[in-house]
């Protein structure tokens, strides 16, 4: 009988042993660290059971998640300590410690990290980098302690005794770099030893720091600085202090030293404001001297925040002979709406009297400017823009302290609304004023209206298929407006007589073109223009043989309409020409030359007849055999519109305009990028017309203009009008052109202007600087009105120092104008005027730190100096020395500063000012 059961060889013994050993000894083994430690043991299970010592101790296994060690590019190992709160599924079922850090600790190192298990701690070396929360500490070697929270940072030497890695702990808006640096990561505090921390821009320089919360700090034996070397040239030492982050530093006993040397002034404390942005505070003054005003206290006031969109300045002039000012400017702005600013002006300027029986000599002045713009995009469709500037004549010339606002003769305004409706139609609600500070005359134009409907094509088919007809591109528009405006003398000015003054008038025009088709390189565009006015009076004048002058009858006010009408057929065309014989080893390789002719037939009743008649003027001998001055005047001269232009004109209008430009290449680049073109002269032509209908005075004054831009920096531009006719004694025209007679002559140039202008500068120093600066410039800014525009140049060119550019290393402006007009006078006789003045401004570096700047203003004409202005600066890297001299001028000036370039110790300052007024 055979046994079929099966044997248990050794071999199957063996492995049935090795199985049953190796469950018995890992059956307790959780595999890949798990997050879980299970107490299974009938000792321990119970929590009366756990020892005393390990209550309140943190696990440092359970806590440790190797999952998200990782090694980046083979030079940073990075490790992260998580620890979980509470109770879920992944939660093991053990009691955590309430001393338990609440974030994450993400750390790296270059070099090695290190972990002490049974002393919880790890040792980052060699850049190491930890990151809990919103802290972030750098430094050479950093140790986390997990049983006490506590962070040591500290640096290494290198072979050669160069300290590195200076640790460095940054959270929120607060930087600090230290020797060494302990922080306790659940208190948030920390000890540090020889600080430097920045704030705004304030430097600090701290040998004991202790961090409280992340923006209280105290400090012991440190000095403030607004300069960035390690060894400031300046400072302020105290011995104790206090810094709440970006708001304020707050000081015991202090006193200032510069290259380390102390200055025996002590101030009892110190208050440094590190507040950001905006913030209110007093503004100090600067002191100046004046013979004929007296000393002086100038710029003293406050500036109020009053909201985030709302603040004001207000500042004051005060003097010793009892001269004032006072200065009042609001500003806001809503970011996407709107933004403006107000300035107003009130002084009381009182200088010694240099005759008469008064030792003082008193004036009464003001200024109001307001400027304000509305962000296109806030009302699409909707605008409204404000540049006013209102002043009293003698203001500018009352200004002790501005060598130039006396030479500022012109002021003007605009408030302007505007509406599209539809899309199409646009409404413009405006009111404008323009004054003269030497002849004291003011205008002022309200109100204007204007409607504008564009144009329609009424025989146009909505919907037409292939090439649309010729009648269909006639075009019809309309023009409507309205205005009013009133002129008074300052110094007259009332009321009733500003309302007895004020006129107004309305206008119409309907401009009716037609398209033609084009045929060949000529464009042909035939078109009638239709007009009319109203006027709100009618004048009457005589001429009084008695007293040989023009007297004004009477006035009349109502409604007189007037209307003209005119047909025109353009013809404009285009004429290219080329010369190219230049050889084939010239640089330059043609030159290109642009016709452009028009010419214009138009055809204008005489429906202005009725209002021009005949007087004669103040140069009448009363002898009527002899020849007899006389003039035609309108009884709409002085309109707001002006009365239409009397006559019949039938003829043609003309004009021809030139283009050049020139084609060079490169010697040493053979490429198309080494060929260039060039514009040498941008424009020059004239322009005229020819009246065949006309009795007399058939031909029209011609005009000639001229502009170009040379080698990109010289701009020229020009132009001038030239009469045909011969004229008597008294300026007036003659019917008979100037080349009939014995001499030939081409007529007689009755106004012309000529302005030249040049700027050259060297490259920059630091081109990385110079982009910084433009980006700066290009920032959302408030807008400027023309005279605070210049106002700012004004303050420029008398304090240049105080702008140097010391990037720059030299740098030139000039500019000339040239202008002249023969103009009638009131009493009917013609004075040619002349002006014509040079401008220049330059400035250059002596050495890297010295600069010098000139700038002046020299009347041709007068053939003297009107200004000059010399200035010299000194860059002290966080300091700035400025010298500034005005001996030529309305006013002699002389000031001296030295101040820090800091903004928050710009007020921190020697200032010495004197200036003289010339009467």
């Amino acid at each position: 009988m055979n046994n079929n059961g099966r044997k248990i060889t050794s071999k199957t013994l063996l492995i049935l042993t090795f199985t049953v050993l190796f469950f018995s000894v890992t059956f307790n083994s959780p595999a890949n660290y798990s997050p879980a430690i299970r107490f299974d043991k009938t000792l321990t299970s119970s929590p009366d059971t756990i020892p005393a010592a390990h209550r309140d101790s943190i696990r440092p296994l359970p806590s440790l998640d190797t999952s998200y060690r990782n090694i980046h590019n083979d030079t940073a190992r990075y490790t992260t300590i998580r620890v979980r709160y509470g109770r879920n599924v992944d939660t093991p079922d053990y009691t955590i410690s309430q001393d338990t850090s609440s974030g994450i600790v993400n750390y790296k190192a270059s070099d090695s990290i290190v972990m002490k298990v049974h002393s919880q701690e790890v040792t980052l070396y060699s850049k190491a980098e930890s990151k809990y929360n919103d802290a972030t500490l750098t430094a050479d070697r950093i140790t986390f302690n997990q049983s006490n929270n506590l962070v040591i940072a500290s640096p290494s030497q290198d072979s050669a005794g160069v300290v590195q890695g200076l640790p460095k702990l940054v959270q929120g808006e607060s930087t600090l770099v230290s020797d060494t640096i302990r922080y306790n990561t659940k208190s948030q505090k920390a000890i540090t030893q020889h600080t430097y921390t920045v704030s705004g821009q304030m430097y600090v320089h701290v040998d004991k720091m202790k961090k409280i919360t992340p923006e209280e700090y105290f400090g012991y034996r440190g000095v403030f600085t607004t300069c960035d070397l390690d060894t400031p040239h300046f400072a302020f030492r105290t011995n104790k202090m206090k810094i709440i982050n970006q708001k304020m530093a707050i000081t015991g006993p202090i006193h200032p030293e510069f290259e380390g040397v102390p200055i025996p002034i002590y101030i009892p404390f110190g208050f440094f404001p590190l507040t950001q942005g905006r913030h209110s505070g007093l503004l100090p003054p600067e002191f100046t001297s004046s013979d004929q005003a007296g000393l002086g206290l100038t710029g003293l006031g406050y500036y109020r925040v009053v909201s985030d969109n709302f603040d004001v300045i207000f500042r004051t002039d005060l003097y010793s002979y009892g001269g004032w000012a006072i200065y009042l400017t609001p500003e806001y702005k809503v970011r996407y709406k709107y933004s403006g600013q107000v300035n107003f002006t009130m002084q009381n300027t009182k200088l010694l009297a240099s005759s008469g029986a008064d030792a003082f000599q008193s004036t009464k002045t003001f200024s109001f400017n307001w400027a304000h713009s509305m962000d296109s995009k806030a009302r699409p469709g909707t605008n409204f823009s404000a540049n006013v500037n209102v002043a009293s004549t003698k203001f500018a010339a009352s200004q002790l302290n501005n060598p130039t606002a006396a030479y500022n003769n012109q002021l003007s305004s605009s408030i302007t609304y505007s509406h599209t409706f539809a899309q199409k139609y646009n409404l413009t609600m405006s009111a404008n004023h323009n004054q003269n500070n030497e002849t004291r005359l003011i205008n002022v134009s309200l109100p204007n209206l204007s409607f504008t409907a564009p144009v329609t094509y009424p025989l146009q088919a909505k919907n037409f298929v292939g090439t649309p007809k010729w009648y269909e591109k006639l075009g019809i528009g309309l023009t409507t407006t309205i205005a009013g405006n009133a002129s008074f003398y300052d110094s007259l000015f009332t009321l009733k007589r500003a309302l007895d003054t004020f006129q107004w008038g309305a206008q119409n025009s309907i401009p009716i073109t037609l398209a033609l088709p084009l045929k060949g390189p000529v464009t042909v565009t035939p078109g009638v223009s239709l007009s009319e006015r109203v006027y709100g009076r009618k004048m009457f004048r005589h001429y009084d043989a008695g007293r040989n002058k023009v007297d004004t009858d009477a006035i009349v006010k109502g409604i007189f309409q007037e209307e003209s009408m005119s047909y025109s057929l353009s013809l404009a065309t285009a004429i290219f020409g080329t010369f190219q014989g230049f050889g084939r080893n010239s640089s330059l390789m043609g030159i290109r030359h642009v016709i452009r002719p028009t010419f214009s037939l138009t055809y204008t009743p005489n429906f202005a007849a009725k209002d021009w008649y005949t007087i004669r003027t103040p140069y009448d001998t009363g002898d009527l055999t002899k020849y007899t001055p006389t003039r035609r005047v309108s009884y709409y001269d002085g309109t707001v519109y002006g009365p239409f232009s009397e006559g019949t004109f039938g003829g043609i209008s003309f004009g021809l305009d030139n283009h050049f430009e020139i084609k060079t290449r490169s010697k040493t680049d053979t490429s198309s990028a080494g060929i260039k073109k060039t514009t040498i002269i941008d424009g020059v032509g004239f322009t005229g017309s020819y009246n065949y209908l006309a009795d007399s005075f058939k031909l029209s004054n011609i005009t000639f203009y001229f502009r170009s831009t040379l080698f990109k920096n010289i701009n020229i531009t020009g132009g001038t009008t030239l009469d045909p006719y011969q004229h008597n004694a008294h300026g007036t025209d003659i019917n008979k052109y100037a080349w009939d007679g014995k001499s030939f002559s081409v007529g007689r140039i009755t106004t012309g202007n000529l302005a030249i202008s040049t700027s050259f500068k060297s490259a920059p120093i630091d081109q990385k600087l110079e982009d910084q600066k433009k980006a700066a410039q290009g920032s959302d800014q408030l807008p400027m009105t023309i005279e605070e525009q210049q106002a700012q140049l004004n303050y420029i060119r008398q304090n240049p120092g105080q702008f140097a550019d010391f990037n720059i290393s030299w740098s030139l402006n000039l500019s000339f104008a040239l202008n002249f007009a023969n103009q009638l006078q009131s009493d009917y006789s013609y004075k040619t005027t002349i002006t014509s003045s040079i401008n220049w401004s330059g400035d250059f570096n002596l050495t890297t730190n010295w600069k010098v700047g000139l700038n002046g203003y020299y009347d041709v004409k007068a053939g003297n100096m009107q200004s000059l202005t010399a200035s010299i600066s000194r860059n002290l890297h966080c300091w700035q020395m400025s010298i500034n001299v005005t001996p030529v001028g309305y006013t002699h000036f002389f000031s001296f500063t030295i101040s820090p370039k800091s903004g928050i110790l710009q007020d921190l300052k020697i200032n010495r000012t004197k200036y003289f007024y010339n009467e």
